[in-house]
């Protein structure tokens, strides 16, 4: 018996006369980890939904240990043993872990769901994945890699040959990226396939047997992960080399434009006696394990949590903002973690998300004027390279990168004077990424002042002028970036724990 589980042969999609995928053949064998890589847009996306059933691929052959498959819902894959965990988890917050567990197929006694069974069943579950999650636990009180291994142990009980992970990554810690891995790994040993979709190439290198790249709906490359290197996998997904990470870092900071005096915010979780100033022109980054208060702090700096005690100043002046309208009132800009969550209105067009926070700029004797409108979408559109169709595609129809560009281009019609950005290349391929630092460096440049956070050490080391690191919701020190290193960032960000 063959040792495949997975077989794609001549998959193709197209929309209109868009081709999204092009013939493409991959083949991923048991017990192993596929890495999947490419650009946002590639086709990636279209790809795992023809496999799921959501599209109908125009042509190509899929086949599953040898038999033939044609999903129609990712009902129908996840029963036959094929399972997605997706970046933005979709999961009834408000229920508990068991019943989020056997959504859909809750097991009887006597016409009444057995409580007993699934509880006794998740138990045993999570004891053999070696996982410490409480089945009684409410899902929204869970965090963001918690609830993540909850869709791993769903996906483990259908009796699962092949497991998706999208972005697997983008929301954990280092000791929860290390679970993860030791999870996958056990998985493996089992018998159990991979295809592990990241833009972060550290761990494609660590996590992976073979990788392989999709470029414009074509798969370029397909290798043991033993046989390539990072600039190999560059060169192919974004069809150029790309010689240096990061863009060189020659914005000149001038004088202390806004300042935070001894900030302490009202509600759980409180962050406490924050106290920093940051320059005109400056990128300023904020660090901090997963939890560290690195968005909470933000969101009270742009209105939407209720500060307690302390100031902000803005050029010498006191701020007391009550919402995020008094914020943008005084040239502030948020770009949120969760864009699907909070970051864009997933149902409505490219140039209505373009044009939603900025209306009054757009108006022509008091009346909205579609023609200003469209020319603001076509405008950031072509400022930020985003790939779609037109300004009317559906914001959802993007890659996630694509939308996180519509959702920057959105602040940039505003004009900002202090841009908060929140995990700004959060899920954004190697390319899509140059771009983001280049416009941030560009913005400091004309005098913006840049607070980023990054969860990822080598971004925040190689973006930025100075360093905030968070430690338990409170400050731990500021270092300048040029004169620290990754431990020190560990050992402040450990500071209050």
């Amino acid at each position: 018996m063959s040792d495949t589980v997975l077989e794609i042969k001549n998959l193709s999609k197209s929309f209109a006369k868009n081709t999204v995928l092009n013939g493409i053949n991959l083949s991923i064998k048991k017990g192993s980890v596929m890495g999947l890589m490419g650009e946002n847009g590639a086709g990636k996306s279209t790809m795992m939904k023809c496999l799921f059933g959501i599209y109908a691929k125009d042509e190509g052959q899929l086949s599953l240990q040898g038999k033939p498959i044609d999903f129609k819902s990712p009902k129908e894959a996840l029963e036959n043993g094929i399972a997605m965990v997706h970046q933005e988890l979709n999961q009834c917050l408000d229920r508990t872990v068991t019943d989020n567990l056997f959504l859909g197929r809750y097991p009887t006694k006597f016409g009444v769901i057995d409580e007993a069974k699934m509880e006794k069943e998740a138990n045993r579950l999570f004891a053999s994945l070696n996982m410490n999650i409480n089945c009684k636990t409410v899902m929204r009180t869970m965090s963001v890699s918690q609830r993540q291994m909850v869709e791993i142990a769903k996906a483990v009980s259908y009796d699962a040959k092949l497991i998706v992970l999208d972005e697997p990554t983008s929301s954990l810690t280092e000791n929860e990226i290390k679970k993860l891995f030791s999870i996958v790994n056990d998985l493996k040993a089992k018998g159990v396939s991979f295809v592990y979709i990241s833009h972060k190439m550290d761990e494609i290198f660590e996590i992976c047997d073979e990788v392989s790249v999709l470029r414009d709906g074509n798969m370029v490359l397909t290798k043991a992960i033993n046989d390539t290197n990072m600039n190999e996998l560059i060169s192919a997904m974004v069809g150029r080399s790309l010689d240096k990470r990061f863009p060189d870092v020659d914005n000149t900071p001038g004088d202390i434009y806004f300042e935070v005096k001894n900030l302490t915010t009202k509600f759980e979780p409180i962050l406490e006696d924050i106290s920093f100033s940051v320059r005109k022109g400056e990128i300023f980054g904020l660090y901090g394990l997963v939890g560290a208060g690195r968005s909470e702090l933000l969101e009270s700096l742009f209105g939407v949590r209720t500060i307690a005690s302390g100031e902000m100043l803005l050029d010498g002046k006191p701020l007391r903002f009550t919402s995020s309208k008094d914020a943008m009132a005084h040239n502030f800009a948020l770009v949120t973690e969760e864009r699907k969550l909070n970051g864009m209105f997933g149902k409505d067009t490219i140039k209505y998300n373009t044009v939603i926070t900025n209306l009054e700029q757009y108006k022509t004797h008091g009346i909205l004027s579609e023609r200003k409108m469209a020319e603001a979408a076509t405008r950031e559109v072509a400022v930020m390279h985003t790939k779609c169709t037109s300004i009317e595609e559906n914001i959802s129809a993007l890659s996630g990168g694509n939308q996180q560009k519509v959702i920057i281009g959105k602040w940039l019609e505003r004009k900002p004077d202090v841009f908060l950005m929140d995990e700004p290349t959060r899920g954004i391929d190697v390319g899509a990424k140059y771009e983001i630092y280049q416009l941030i460096i560009k913005m400091a440049k004309e005098g913006k002042t840049v607070i980023v956070v990054s969860s990822e050490m080598p971004e925040i080391l190689g973006i930025t002028n100075r360093i905030a690191v968070m430690s338990n919701h409170r400050l731990a020190g500021i270092v300048n970036t040029k004169e620290t290193n990754q431990e020190e960032l560990l050992r402040l960000s450990a500071k209050y724990l």
